[in-house]
């Protein structure tokens, strides 16, 4: 009992899919897994979102589906779709050079450190099949290995540049080293050759990887719940789950330092576009459906753009452009200290994703969990038609008039769903969330004392009664509950910021207490309404919780590094 206990599931509970909680505990109980998140679609909908075990080490917080993951090198996926995007409009051929006068990195704080001419012949096709010339594991500087997110120190120390070290600076280093083959003769897993695809594509939009692939890559499939990561425990976003470190390495901050290997050791905010990516498991399984679309939504990437991107390389016929093939079959994995993480979706309408807060390097390990599609797809005789996806457009509130002590009224612009809970916390925001397949009321409490104060369809609700005193946060959080999600109320939990109340000053007291001609509330409504719609300046200040800003930092050699302060693991997978 108490086995089961510890692996007990979050999200929908669907009894027809049943079979798939079970192999899944079964696979936890085996391996020893921390947590867990899960993610599957059936002809487009997303029948089953779940969550096993728990999201911090104390083993005191369940994992949600909500809860974000490293995916590791799952993110190569993601920047495959962002070059093929590209490729699409016109901005990139696939066979054009990428280093050198004619290349899409010209620079010559890239050219100098070119000693190897065949470097000058890598083209964008190469870079995505792995096929560049880089051979990882043949060693460099003594190092068993020549991937420099192995060892960011020595990379910092060789190139002059302070800890932690950036993505530019990475791949200075490796063209220093020169390449282990004649590109496109062989096929050798390339994360550098992906992380150079991250900066071609800054190359040629103008703009920093992360912002771009965010509005043409994930905003277009409906995907809010995508950030890139950060390297410490303490500066996680908002809903990420805590990983479980296997080893200790020097800190990418300061050498002298052991740190947990995820939480320091590798400097993942330098690894974007190889191996940086959060996602949940449902979001991740929302880009990949988005792809090709479905129903009346076009795809993110037109038919032709697909068949090339599933078309094996020629030194490799197991691996495309961003993912491994075999028949109709796509995939990836992923793995790092902390992490490990599959997606795959077939032929026959199957697109799954599993994200774990631990790693295995065992083999067995990673055989197992590629084949537990297999056995959820043989072993459910019934598939559900319901559809819960979260609404991908998400309220957006606004505080409307000036806080006082009189009733406060908040009025939104509503998003894609059928209702919206308006939550409000005192004194910080929110730390708890609502829960798929919960339904709130009025007076609901969640874990951290958030209140939900109303449950509304239409844009507006009055506030209840806040004490002058005390700052408030108040946020509108979309979500559908209706036929198509099979009745189950499912939740947009990011993309919706909060609107902070502060205190009121006593000269507004003294105005709200002052006597005034009698107004009912509609009425007063009504004129708030209409200072909204002159665009009087909202008085409360809007916060996107969790979304700190990013930093970006450049080498001695003035070339756009992807290096925020602090540290993760990377992608071998």
């Amino acid at each position: 009992m108490l086995g089961l206990r510890s692996f007990a599931q979050t999200g929908v509970a669907v009894p027809a899919l049943a079979p798939c909680d079970a192999t899944m505990q079964q696979f936890m109980q085996r391996w020893k897994v921390l947590g867990a998140s899960v993610a599957l679609a059936k002809d487009g909908r997303l029948v089953y979102e779940r969550g096993f075990g728990y999201a911090d080490v104390a083993r005191t917080l369940p994992m949600q589906p909500y809860h974000l993951l490293r995916v590791a090198s799952l993110s190569k996926t993601v920047t495959a779709l962002a070059i093929m995007k590209l490729v699409e409009e016109g901005k990139i051929d696939l066979s054009h050079p990428v280093f050198g006068p004619q290349g899409y990195l010209a620079p010559p704080a890239y050219t100098q450190e070119i000693r190897d001419e065949r470097l000058y012949r890598i083209t964008v096709q190469q870079l995505l099949e792995h096929t560049a010339g880089w051979d990882r594991s043949v060693g460099c500087d003594g190092y068993g290995t020549c991937d420099p997110v192995e060892f960011p120190t020595h990379v910092a120390t060789v190139m002059g540049v302070a800890n932690p070290v950036g993505d530019s600076t990475l791949i200075r280093y490796m063209l220093r080293q020169g390449l282990n083959f004649e590109p496109g003769t062989r096929f050798a897993y390339s994360n550098t050759g992906y992380l150079v695809l991250g900066k071609v594509l800054e190359a040629v939009t103008h703009q920093p990887y992360e912002a771009w692939v965010r509005q043409h890559v994930l905003q277009p499939s409906g995907v809010l719940e995508a950030h890139l990561g950060r390297n410490l425990l303490a500066a996680r976003h908002e809903r990420e789950s805590a990983y479980q470190s296997a080893y200790c390495l020097p800190s990418c901050y300061d050498p002298a330092q052991q740190v947990p290997a995820a939480y320091g050791g590798y400097q993942l905010e330098a690894m974007n576009a190889h191996g940086g990516w959060l996602f949940s498991a449902r979001d991740l399984v929302r880009l990949l459906l988005a792809t090709s679309g479905s129903g009346s939504r076009p795809g993110l990437l037109s038919a032709a753009s697909l068949r090339s991107m599933a078309q094996p390389s020629a030194a490799n016929s197991y691996y495309a452009k961003g993912w491994m093939v075999n028949g109709g079959t796509q995939w990836h994995t992923g793995c790092l200290d902390g992490t490990a993480s599959l997606m795959m979706r077939t032929a026959e309408g199957y697109t799954w994703a599993i994200l774990l807060n631990i790693n295995n390097n065992s083999s067995q390990f990673w055989q197992e969990l590629t084949a537990l599609g297999g056995k959820w797809r043989a072993a459910v005789k019934s598939w559900p038609t319901h559809d819960l996806f979260a609404p991908a457009l998400a309220a957006r509130a606004v505080q409307v008039g000036q806080r006082s002590a009189s009733p406060t009224q908040l009025t939104w612009a509503p998003g894609s769903g059928t209702h919206r809970l308006v939550l409000l916390k005192a004194d910080g925001p929110s730390t708890a969330f609502p829960t798929d397949g919960t339904a709130y009321h009025v007076a609901s409490t969640l874990a951290d004392g958030t209140r939900v104060v109303a449950i509304e369809r239409g844009t507006s609700t009055w506030l209840p009664p806040l004490d002058p005193q005390r700052t408030y946060y108040a946020s509108v959080v979309e979500y559908r509950q209706d036929a198509t999600t099979g009745h189950h109320p499912v939740y947009t939990l990011e993309g919706s910021p909060a609107v902070v109340l502060g205190p009121v000053s006593s000269a507004q007291q003294a105005l709200a207490l002052a006597p005034k001609p009698a107004r009912s509330p509609r009425r007063l409504g009504s004129v708030l309404a209409g200072l909204f719609s002159k665009a009087a300046r909202p008085q409360g200040q809007l916060v996107a919780q969790g979304d700190l800003p990013s930093e970006r930092a450049t080498t001695r050699q003035q070339l756009p590094e992807s290096s925020h302060k602090s540290t993760w693991p990377f992608t071998r997978h």
